[in-house]
């Protein structure tokens, strides 16, 4: 008996499954029978429609759907195009530091970023050779002095002759000088800032030799500082000296007004750019080799008629935009001027009083139903 009943539930089991089959296939069939009556209906819709139109050009416009756009209006003013190109900061007073003399290194103050005034000392070279010959010399110099003197007085008494006097006197003075050329050596001995800056690099050690014209330490000044960058050949003639710029500093996030102050007369041949000097005035923070970014302005208009520029499109006629009248988008050809980022001058077309298609731009056409929606 419960053998029976098993067998009794999975012939029912079965017999559902089969069903389910059936009616699951019935209504795939129905799917694609109404897909084919869908398409079929389209086709004559859509075959109706074109022979309606040709017969009837005022159907087209009716039947086509409103579409949904907000709208803008062009800008005017004043608009300027400025040239943007990256920079670094250099000083006019950037050097390094020679010695004068040969000797070795006696004494190094001068520590790298140690800000020095103008004659502070910064190293000092041995001077004990240089010590000796003064010495020898002004020996030398109080016996010839001595000397002159009692020439002189029997020169005075008309005895001796003038050879003797002038050998004196010429010894004296030779002496003299020779002093004042080795008191000058042992003042170069002393290495001191030429003017208000900043020690950069030590080059030497204590006790290292050094010759008439070795790099001691790289001094980088205070002042006049400015910045140097490299503009296309392209902008020749058009940046000139004078003109007006902005500069920005990304890492200290400011920003300055200042003017071009040299433009170079000769394009570099490996990158087809010429050199651009902007004056810096003295200002904190502002350090040699710092990046910036010069905007050199190269144009300027007055009542300017400004627009977005991806509200411009183009087709084989040229650049155009859509405008609204009575209700519908409008393609009002433009000759656009210059762009300066996301604004383009436009120098004919329009007047400023337009209404612009602005979000929907690229779903409209001309003659379009447009529907404005609240901004």
């Amino acid at each position: 008996m419960k053998k029976y009943t098993t067998f009794l539930l999975i012939a029912l089991s079965l017999s559902m499954v089969a069903c389910q089959k059936d009616e699951l296939a019935e209504k795939k069939d129905q799917l694609e029978r109404f897909q084919r009556e869908l398409s079929e209906l389209r086709v004559k819709i859509e075959n109706l429609s074109k022979e309606i139109a040709r017969e009837d050009p005022d159907f087209a416009k009716e039947q086509r759907k409103a579409v949904l756009i907000t709208t803008t209006e062009p800008e005017v003013g004043t608009f300027a195009h400025y040239v943007e190109v990256t920079g670094s900061v250099l000083s006019k007073k950037n050097v390094n530091i020679s010695a004068e003399v040969t000797g070795r290194i006696q004494e190094i103050k001068a520590v790298e970023g140690m800000r020095m005034k103008r004659g502070q000392e910064l190293a000092r070279v041995d001077a004990e050779s240089i010590q000796r010959n003064i010495d020898e010399i002004k020996t030398q110099l109080e016996l010839a002095s001595t000397v002159f003197e009692k020439q002189q007085r029997l020169w005075d008494q008309e005895i001796g002759t003038e050879i003797q006097y002038l050998e004196a006197k010429n010894r004296k003075e030779n002496l003299e000088n020779n002093l004042a050329t080795l008191e000058t050596q042992l003042g170069r001995t002393i290495i001191r800032a030429p003017f208000d800056g900043t020690v950069e690099e030590v080059m030497v050690r204590l006790g290292e030799l050094v010759q008439p014209g070795s790099s001691i330490l790289n001094f980088v000044g205070e002042s006049d500082l400015y910045v140097e960058a490299d503009v296309s050949e392209r902008y020749v003639g058009v940046v000139t000296q004078g003109d007006s710029v902005e500069v920005l500093f990304p890492s200290l996030n400011h920003r300055l007004k200042t003017k071009v102050t040299a433009v170079g007369a000769v394009i570099n041949p490996n990158n087809r750019t010429f050199k651009v000097e902007v004056f810096l005035p003295k200002m904190e923070n502002i350090k040699p080799n710092m990046i910036s970014t010069l905007r050199i302005k190269d144009y300027e208009q007055e009542d300017a008629v400004m627009i977005s520029s991806n509200l411009i499109l183009q087709d084989n006629q040229g650049d155009y935009v859509f405008v609204v009248e009575n209700g519908n988008s409008v393609k009002r050809y433009v000759e656009r001027g210059m762009t300066q980022r996301e604004t383009t001058e436009i120098v004919e077309g329009l007047d400023g009083s337009e209404v612009l298609v602005d979000k929907g731009f690229r779903e409209v056409g001309n003659n379009f139903k447009v529907n404005i929606a609240a901004q």
